[in-house]
């Protein structure tokens, strides 16, 4: 009974023509009415920007338009123009750059020209690097205009402009149907694409390739190996190794325990792995605790999952080792202002966030979601899988130890992907590709078939992430990511938050609220040298610089409010006992109060540390 109620999520519905005209409306009215001049200024920037900065450096450093070059003089003036589109100024982290640098930027680069590159560079005195850099992005953001463009410039500006309407377009449409549910939301995800195509973004070539990337591999991956721990009741071994030994298994007391365990190992584990591999466990808590009292209650279902959801979405950015966005807000720190972060020093102003907010979110999870009577408390649920367990024998059978090998070895690879699997195959096959590759080993080894993975696995969801991957890169390729962020700080910066904690606080609220709508790297990609330079600009040489670096990664975690916002989210949401807006019932709060906690910290613990060598801002 449970199995079939669990199912009537929104997949069985119909388009509601009534609240689908909302989104369909606003987004023709948008597409009518000229682009407004900032969303044309970014499109000019985008489509223009990179060749006009190009020929500045050109004629400031030899003298001569770019198309009179030698090569290993265009390759000069191109890692110029890279450097700085990361607001990258310094000589000294110019003259860092290597060959696999100049590849990740598709920038043609032999030994012999980066060698000549490096020695010119070296020759101008560090100031006047630094002038040159500056002036260029200053070139390129603010006097750059549509006005000095040829007649032929203008229409790639025009059409640039355009792209970035309609990527706004494409972000109204998909938060209002995310948020009402007017189709189907794996539609939503189809519809993006559809979209793009139509506006001219992506083209028949590129469309069906941008969907899949290795986090919608991983998304997969996980899925069908969560069908093999229910499969061979590894998910009950699991939950009585963690809820086995409670004395009085209260529904609080296990939200917590789920919570205080999955927080701490983002620090150090994918969150993925971490939704996956406690999705079967929640979802076993729910039926044989429904099981036990007879009863169906959809509060109970939301409140497991979400506390895994929120639970993984905790400590990811407290530690170098958490996430990508770690890394890249610490790579944009050292770019721009030559300031290394180490990971020790990670840990020692990030971590203290754990003590406040696994209390606040466990809270706020429990105060939103109000199971009925009966199932707050937890022993017959914990009684029913004991005997389970107990019917399978007092040991772990041959099927469950495969289950449990074959996962620990996708473990061990997930974190050794990048250095030892990559230094001795020479392949870098990304946790996505291994993901697959267990759910593959599954079906080698006899644990499940394609009948499993066809009939278990929500492909919905699947496709669903795959729709929030190209959402986000439509985002940052159009510039639409990077006009939101630059209206933020528009908007921001007469409510007096221009400087000290109201620059922290204005940086947190940019990024935070963009991380809503795509993947937390991508938006620290996108946001990152934004708020970096801002830091920069009113606090240079100031603990402004790495506090503001760490707390736009933290502010990237934020992503409670929307099922694309971050994996975990959309992991869950294939138990299908959620809707969206159970999301923004806990979001919405947690989205404030862990904000405000992380601004507590700053104005505090981080001022009263200060960072050595540097001045307080």
């Amino acid at each position: 009974m449970a199995e079939e109620k669990k199912k009537a999520t929104g997949y069985d519905k119909y388009v509601d023509w009534k609240l689908f005209a909302i989104p369909l409306t606003l987004v023709f009215i948008l597409m009518l009415i000229p682009t407004p001049k900032s969303m044309l200024d970014v499109g000019v920037e985008y489509a223009m920007g990179s060749k006009y900065v190009k020929n500045h450096f050109a004629k400031k450093l030899f003298d001569k338009p770019v198309d009179d070059l030698s090569q290993w003089e265009v390759q000069t003036v191109r890692m110029m123009e890279a450097s700085m589109g990361k607001a990258s100024f310094g000589q000294k982290g110019f003259l860092k750059r290597d060959e696999k640098w100049c590849k990740e930027n598709k920038i043609p680069s032999t030994p012999v020209h980066l060698k000549q590159v490096k020695a010119f560079a070296q020759e101008i005195p560090p100031e006047k690097f630094k002038k040159l850099m500056e002036d260029g992005y200053d070139l390129r953001v603010n006097r750059l205009t549509y006005d000095m463009l040829t007649d032929k410039e203008k229409k790639k500006a025009d059409k640039a402009g355009f792209h970035v309407k309609a990527a706004v377009g494409i972000v109204i449409f998909v938060v209002i149907c995310f948020i009402t549910e007017a189709i189907p939301l794996p539609m939503v995800a189809f519809c993006i694409g559809v979209f793009a195509m139509c506006c001219g973004i992506l083209t028949r070539k590129n469309v069906a390739m941008l969907y899949w990337s290795d986090a919608t591999w991983f998304i997969m991956g996980s899925l069908m190996f969560a069908v093999a721990f229910v499969k061979t009741g590894v998910d009950k071994r699991m939950a009585m190794m963690m809820f086995g030994r409670l004395k009085k298994p209260s529904l609080k007391l296990v939200t917590f325990t789920i919570i205080l365990v999955i927080a701490p190992l983002t620090m150090f584990m994918s969150d993925h792995a971490l939704a996956a591999m406690f999705l079967p466990i929640g979802m076993l808590l729910y039926t044989t605790s429904t099981a036990a009292s007879g009863k169906e209650d959809p509060e109970l279902a939301k409140m497991l999952m979400i506390t895994i959801a929120m639970a993984c979405n905790l400590g990811g950015s407290l530690a170098p080792s958490g996430a990508a966005r770690n890394l890249i807000m610490m790579g944009y720190a050292e770019d721009m202002f030559g300031l290394s972060i180490g990971y020790g020093e990670w840990l020692y102003y990030m971590v203290p966030l754990l003590v406040f907010t696994i209390p606040v979110t466990w809270f706020i999870i429990n105060f939103r979601f109000k199971p009925l009577p009966q199932h707050t408390d937890l022993s017959a649920s914990m009684n029913y899988v004991k005997n389970e367990v107990a019917k399978t024998g007092r040991g772990w059978t041959r099927q469950q130890k495969i289950t449990v090998v074959i996962f620990l070895v996708m473990f061990f690879c997930w974190i050794t992907e990048k250095n030892l699997i990559l230094n001795l195959t020479g392949i870098r096959f990304g946790i996505g590709v291994l993901a697959v590759m267990g759910a593959i080993a599954y079906v080698f080894a006899g644990i499940a078939n394609w009948r499993d993975y066809q009939t278990k696995v929500d492909w919905g969801v699947v496709w669903l992430y795959a729709g929030a991957i190209i959402f986000g890169r439509v985002l940052v390729m159009t510039g639409g990511a990077y006009w939101i962020a630059r209206s933020f700080v528009g908007l921001l910066n007469p409510l007096g938050l221009s400087e000290g904690l109201g620059l922290l606080l204005s940086g947190n609220v940019i990024t935070g609220l963009l991380t809503q709508l795509m993947a937390d790297g991508p938006a620290c990609a996108a946001v990152g040298p934004v708020t970096l330079s801002m830091a920069g600009i009113v606090h240079p040489g100031t603990t402004m610089i790495p506090f503001m670096a760490m707390s736009t990664s933290y502010a990237s975690s934020l992503a409670y409010c929307l099922i694309i916002g971050t994996p975990p989210n959309a992991i869950v949401y294939a138990s299908g006992y959620l809707e969206p807006k159970d999301y923004l019932r806990v979001g919405v709060i947690l989205w404030f109060t862990n904000l405000g906690v992380f601004m507590l910290m700053a104005s505090t613990y981080w001022r009263f540390l200060g960072w050595t060598g540097l001045v307080p801002y």
